[in-house]
């Protein structure tokens, strides 16, 4: 009899211990991600990109109304498509210049809308919709195979020395597609130029803003181009070991100043109809035959525990700087998608995660928003753009920023 009623209890404790691990499953998926706000800071709305390459343009100008914002200035809505334009039509003069030995196409970097503001300034997104081909949103595809095309035509030069109309051509078509740049209009009933309008109304000052990576091709330290087919102008990086980038990303955020992040979104961590990006410890697609009997045999609970599951937190890998090195050599981490940091938050078990702001509308989860953890951010970053002051002093000293 006691025998009998210990195996009863035993099967009893066994169920309702099943029952529990299955509930616990259930309020999970139903909970999901609880976030909890650390730092959330002013931003513009979500724009959308659309069919074009130009993530670059909308991010770092998303940016950029942030850093007008922090300052105290007017919430505006710059024109993407003038910086697009102006670096399009300078891409073209370096790329003719180097024979064609130049990656040519929509793609872009952060510096780039800098450098746009500091050579040409900026204008409102009412002044330069660049939308001047019969679409009401960004569709790139004939455009882009259009000025490719011809600039390859004149680097073949048959006519062995290059005309003096070419790139007066070349600016003709982008015309076309974008329409004629503005040399004056209005806003808020004054008439600007683009140089005043950057002056007077959008105030930044180009040379404050630097982008930071972690390598280890390249001493820490120090200043490098980074080599990625993008980065036409060549221009420089600074270099720090992976935690002082996760230093300057924390204080940055803490201390008001949003960020400007550059990463790879191929992974398949990344959701953007889920609103987000995580790095789970095991990555299913590189198990084995052997190990894919194993994975038929785990529970539920275990299989989602490896699995890139959207539902809830799951246990993410442990980044190292060698992981992220690996991955850049690798053509795993590549430059990818730019976006625009403007928060922290913590999930439901404290870990961090980074709120993101997107420019592929606002159809997702989180209204063109989503929730990228300190692992994905960690390992994904190809590169930040910040303010200067937005790096704790002893880093700028280490890196020689005034």
């Amino acid at each position: 009899m006691k025998t009998r009623f210990l195996s009863l209890l035993i099967v009893f404790a066994f169920t309702v211990s099943l029952w529990a691990q299955d509930n616990k499953e259930t309020k999970k998926k139903e909970e999901g991600y609880q976030f909890t706000t650390i730092v959330d800071l002013p931003a513009t709305s979500v724009k959308d990109q659309y069919r074009s390459g130009t993530c670059w343009s909308f991010s770092t100008i998303s940016f950029l109304e942030s850093e007008m914002l922090r300052l105290g200035r007017d919430s505006v809505d710059l024109s993407e498509m003038f910086v697009v334009r102006h670096c399009y039509s300078d891409k073209a003069t370096k790329y003719v210049r180097l024979h064609g030995s130049l990656n040519f196409g929509g793609g872009g970097a952060f510096h780039d809308v800098t450098y746009v503001l500091k050579k040409y300034g900026f204008v409102p997104e009412d002044a330069y919709p660049g939308l001047n081909y019969g679409q009401d949103k960004h569709v790139h595809g004939e455009l882009d195979e259009v000025l490719k095309d011809y600039v390859q035509g004149v680097v073949k030069n048959p006519n062995k020395e290059l005309s003096t109309a070419w790139h007066n051509g070349f600016d003709g078509i982008l015309d076309a597609y974008f329409g004629k740049l503005p040399v004056e209009f209005e806003y808020k009933g004054k008439t600007y130029t683009p140089q005043s309008y950057a002056k007077e109304v959008v105030g930044l000052n180009p040379d404050d803003y630097v982008e930071i990576t972690s390598y280890t091709h390249h001493p820490f330290y120090t200043k490098f181009a980074i080599e990625v087919p993008d980065n036409w102008l060549w221009d420089d990086v600074y270099n720090v070991p992976l935690d002082e980038l996760k230093e300057i990303m924390h204080y940055a955020l803490e201390k008001g100043y949003t960020i400007a992040w550059g990463a790879d979104v191929s992974e398949k961590g990344f959701s953007h109809r889920n609103g987000i990006a995580i790095v789970p410890e095991t990555d299913i697609k590189e198990m084995s035959g052997s190990e894919r009997e194993k994975w038929e045999k785990l529970t539920p609970a275990e299989r989602k525990a490896r699995a890139y599951s959207f539902d809830g937190p799951v246990k993410e890998k442990v980044i190292t700087q060698e992981m992220r090195q690996k991955a850049f050599d690798n053509y795993k981490t590549t430059d990818d998608h730019g976006m625009h940091i403007t928060g922290m938050v913590k999930d439901q078990t404290g870990k961090i995660f980074y709120k993101v702001k997107n420019s592929w509308n606002t159809n997702n989860k989180y209204k063109g928003y989503f929730y990228a953890s300190e692992p994905f951010v960690l390992y994904k970053t190809m590169d930040i753009m910040i303010h200067k002051d937005a790096i704790p002093k002893e880093i700028r000293k280490k890196l020689g920023i005034k």
